[in-house]
């Protein structure tokens, strides 16, 4: 096993069954990997390299944990106009439209929820009183949007996570794909995926986890294009007398939805558009597969 590294940005590389080596780096938050077939160590390690990068490009400009990313500078407008460049723009406009097809309950604007919600495994569930006030900070339509900028009103915020994880993903296997068409890749990002072809031998073969079967796949997904993406439980929730608490909240209520599948997962053409309908079939509660059966992807519900 080979390490790159780029000033303390080390990728590391080692062989998987059948010829493909896995390119491992850690970028927004979650590990993530790119599968290269075809290619020997050497050229999987510099062909995975410009997908860490724009990886890791995307995380700086959208993460809501850093004080000088363009989330964070949105945020601190207080009201006031911020100028944004293309990139941004479409990136909320494509917000918008989930917005509009959710019915207001995707909603970038309810991030102001984690003031109250820990998800990190423990029993610590807040109360109705945490929860209330913030409330009255959650709306995208009370966002002032034009072509090149954007006023969010004091005390409210936006939050991009929702978004970017599946962005990266479909950004970086554009870059791989316009590089070398020819090699089999698969881009992974903390379960977000997406491949532009399968490898010679056979389809990519990706497991899909459930919390309660942990270490094992509750199913297996053969891949040749395309992308999948899977929105629950199994790593993010409260655990409080015996009720499991899953990370979506319903920006209305502020509370986990009722009635929603422990995990929905979705293969589409790309990331963005798997991660998105994922999450909102998760919003929609008990009505996640009518929601999911208007739509030519294919899904998977686990309840």
């Amino acid at each position: 096993m080979t390490t790159q590294s780029s000033i303390a940005r080390p990728i590391e590389v080692a062989p998987r069954p059948s010829g493909v080596f896995a390119a491992r780096f850690l970028a927004m938050g979650c590990p993530c990997e790119v599968l290269v077939a075809g290619a020997d160590e050497a050229l999987a390690a510099r062909h995975a390299r410009p997908a860490a990068e724009e990886a890791w490009r995307i995380e700086a400009k959208f993460s809501r944990y850093r004080e000088d990313s363009v989330v964070a500078a949105i945020n601190a407008g207080a009201g006031m106009a911020v100028a944004i460049d293309g990139e941004t723009a479409r990136l909320i406009e494509y917000a918008a439209q989930c917005f509009d097809l959710s019915g207001g309950l995707f909603d970038i604007t309810s991030g102001v929820l984690r003031r109250a919600w820990k998800f990190d495994g423990s029993d610590r569930v807040p109360t109705p009183a945490q929860i209330e006030p913030l409330l009255a900070h959650i709306g995208f339509p009370r966002l002032v949007r034009s072509a090149d900028a954007i006023a969010v009103p004091e005390g409210m915020q936006v939050d991009l996570g929702g978004l970017a994880k599946e962005y990266a993903v479909d950004r970086a296997l554009a870059i791989l794909d316009e590089a070398r068409p020819d090699l089999p890749v698969l881009v992974n990002f903390g379960g977000d995926l997406r491949a532009n072809r399968p490898p010679a031998h056979a389809p990519w073969q990706v497991g899909v986890e459930d919390a309660r079967s942990l270490p094992e796949p509750w199913m297996v997904v053969e891949l040749t294009k395309g992308a999948l993406a899977t929105s629950g439980d199994a790593h993010r929730f409260l655990l409080k007398d015996g009720v499991r608490y899953g990370h979506v909240l319903d920006p209305r209520t502020g509370w986990p939805v009722a009635g929603a599948p422990r995990s929905v997962t979705v293969a589409a053409s790309t990331c963005i558009e798997a991660g998105t309908l994922s999450t909102i079939a998760l919003l929609r509660g008990a009505g996640a597969e009518e929601f999911l059966a208007g739509f030519s992807a294919r899904s998977w519900c686990l309840r």
